[in-house]
């Protein structure tokens, strides 16, 4: 294992084993140790076969971690997801059985194929980092970390994920198709066996731990405070938005931009963290108007005239 001492030497020998599956997306590997590091979720929502569970596997196994798959479908319950208590006549008692949702690493897959009821179990975890059963409170283990893979919404039998769920993703990503030299870079590796089966863990979960404990210490001025408040704010009365961000998302982007700077190798932030975060944090949580959508209007474009618009600290 790779010691602690140098963290950002930790962290690029994780960017560069991931990689040997994700072929030619860093800036994306680098967006999920955010969210990792920043102790949040990933929601990746993108079309079949581009290697979202493929992202998910090599991180997990990247890290040394215990890692469960979910795969979600119209028919799962909440219990499937965070177990039951069952009797057991031998001694009379009832024994709790965990499901899947007690894992460091938990691959979510096609969250959205599954009912709301069921999508709102992982609601506690995600955010309280513990589980509720019969009255009890089960912590999970750390470091406790979900991605979740959705389809596009225009694909059938899915279910819109409620506002309360989406605001517990850190961030949104979309990996998108390789390049054709990244393509064929992946037929060339693939040619005998998959890059997953080989992958060695690089770093440890206790090393993890300290490094998320380690991005707290990253300053943020105060001039970089204020420019990301307004621009949370300016999201809440602009008369477009019906949903702005919640004061969980703009606490959401104070972590994120700490833990981009630390992996960049700085202990500050910088205005350029927070103009590349804000997008996959506020486009997953910022909800137009009926009439806003009717003109065309997408909250990928609100995002960046919103940007445009608003002032920028000097750093």
């Amino acid at each position: 294992m790779i010691q602690v001492d140098r963290p950002q030497q930790s962290i690029e020998h994780l960017i560069q084993n991931i990689e040997k599956v994700l072929i030619g997306k860093r800036q994306m590997i680098e967006l999920g140790l955010v969210a990792l590091l920043a102790k949040g979720h990933v929601l990746l929502e993108d079309v079949p076969g581009v290697g979202k569970t493929m992202f998910v596997r090599a991180l997990a196994k990247s890290i040394g971690s215990e890692f469960k798959r979910i795969q979600f479908t119209p028919d799962l319950l909440p219990t499937d997801v965070t177990g039951v208590s069952i009797y057991n006549q031998k001694t009379m008692e009832f024994e709790f059985r965990k499901g899947p949702i007690f894992a460091n690493v938990i691959l979510a897959d096609e969250i959205n194929r599954t009912s709301p009821k069921t999508q709102s179990a992982m609601l506690e975890a995600m955010e309280e980092h513990s589980i509720t059963i019969d009255g009890y409170t089960y912590k999970l283990e750390q470091p406790f970390f979900v991605m979740a893979t959705q389809n596009p919404l225009e694909y059938e039998g899915t279910f819109p994920l409620p506002e309360a769920q989406l605001d517990r993703f850190l961030l949104q990503l979309h990996l998108g198709y390789p390049t054709e030299k990244e393509e064929i870079s992946m037929l060339t590796r693939m040619s005998f066996k998959h890059p997953i089966e080989e992958l060695q863990p690089v770093i440890s979960v206790e090393e993890i731990i300290d490094l998320q404990e380690k991005i707290k210490q990253v300053k943020v001025a105060e001039s970089i405070k204020e420019y990301m408040v307004r621009l949370c704010q300016k999201t809440r009365s602009h008369p477009y938005v019906y949903l702005g961000i919640s004061p969980r998302g703009t606490l959401a982007l104070y972590k994120a931009t700490q833990a981009l700077a630390f992996i960049r190798g700085r202990d500050y932030v910088i205005p350029d963290d927070v103009k590349e975060l804000v997008p996959p944090i506020f486009r997953h949580r910022i909800i137009l108007k009926p009439e806003a959508r009717m003109e065309g209007e997408t909250a990928e474009r609100f995002i960046q005239q919103m940007m445009n618009e608003t002032r920028v600290p000097v750093s």
